[in-house]
């Protein structure tokens, strides 16, 4: 919407809104890196949607794409409060460089995959909005309350992070380890299942995959629950069954998928601790597969 197009209802906007929740989800779940969480930030930009003069805003997207970034940051704040200092001060030298541009997207995916607890708030959202949604820095800039230059700073430092992970070597032992965990599943293998499970292991599954694993519980699918923890709780639930069930990528991270006629109806997101399962997502939701980057 320009400026001389008509303002618009709260019911119009909130068409666009729909239109546009799939980018949404997507930017809050690299930022975030829980669908839960990415879920949530959705909700909120909707809840604050709702609050604001929506006649007063001239491009949705880019309102809603301002807003779920900065209810990002409101979120990775608040879990790592803990920390005593997230601001940092640049130099430089430490603006983008040609060799940033090697880093293609597969490759990006999967190191922020794995260093995504080791940045910032500003820094995941400088990194994510212009490499995998290209906003210029200029348009990052009063996203993330910086000047320009300092939002492509910001994305440079997460890159060099980025860079410094062996991607081949961490991809290659979280795929033997989904490859393991399904393995030990199918063979009803239980001791092997514990091993491979972290003392603090969490398992949720969204209502659409809880449906899914009902309607197949006699034919061998999981047996699922809202929330699940410990390793003897969740190493039940697997144990004899996920037959249908096969290592994945998504955005270039190993995962697992319950496949159907060729077709994902379930995916399974995995979190490690020390080489380990520390964490499993179970969706289903049709609207969040459709936003996933699922490679078979």
């Amino acid at each position: 919407m320009t400026s001389e197009s008509t303002p618009q209802s709260l019911a119009e906007v909130a068409d666009q809104f729909t239109s546009h929740r799939p980018k949404l989800f997507a930017i809050a779940h690299r930022a975030l890196g829980s669908p839960w969480a990415a879920d949530d930030a959705v909700q909120e930009t909707w809840i604050r949607l709702q609050r604001a003069d929506t006649a007063a805003i001239e491009n949705v997207e880019a309102w809603l794409t301002t807003v779920i970034s900065r209810v990002c940051i409101d979120l990775i704040r608040r879990d790592v409060a803990r920390r005593e200092d997230l601001q940092w001060e640049y130099s430089a030298e430490e603006a983008d460089r040609p060799e940033d541009s090697a880093l293609i997207r597969d490759e990006l995916s999967a190191a922020l995959h794995i260093v995504l607890d080791t940045l910032g708030p500003l820094e995941r959202l400088a990194l994510v909005l212009h490499d995998f949604f290209a906003l210029t820095y200029s348009d990052i800039a009063p996203i993330v309350d910086r000047s320009p230059a300092a939002a492509r700073q910001l994305a440079s430092r997460a890159r060099a992070r980025l860079r410094g992970v062996d991607i081949a070597d961490v991809r290659h032992g979280e795929e033997s380890a989904i490859t393991a965990f399904l393995s030990a599943a199918r063979e009803g293998d239980f001791g092997s299942l514990l091993q491979l499970l972290d003392p603090e292991i969490e398992l949720r599954s969204d209502p659409a995959a809880l449906r899914l694993a009902g309607a197949g519980a006699d034919s061998g699918a999981p047996l699922l629950d809202r929330e699940v923890a410990g390793p003897d709780a969740v190493a039940r639930v697997f144990n004899g069954r996920a037959h249908a069930t096969q290592l994945v990528h998504i955005a270039g991270a190993p995962a697992a998928a319950y496949v159907a006629d060729g077709i994902p109806r379930a995916i399974y997101l995995f979190r490690f601790a020390n080489g380990r399962l520390a964490s499993v997502d179970v969706l289903a939701d049709e609207k969040v597969l459709a936003s996933l980057d699922i490679t078979l």
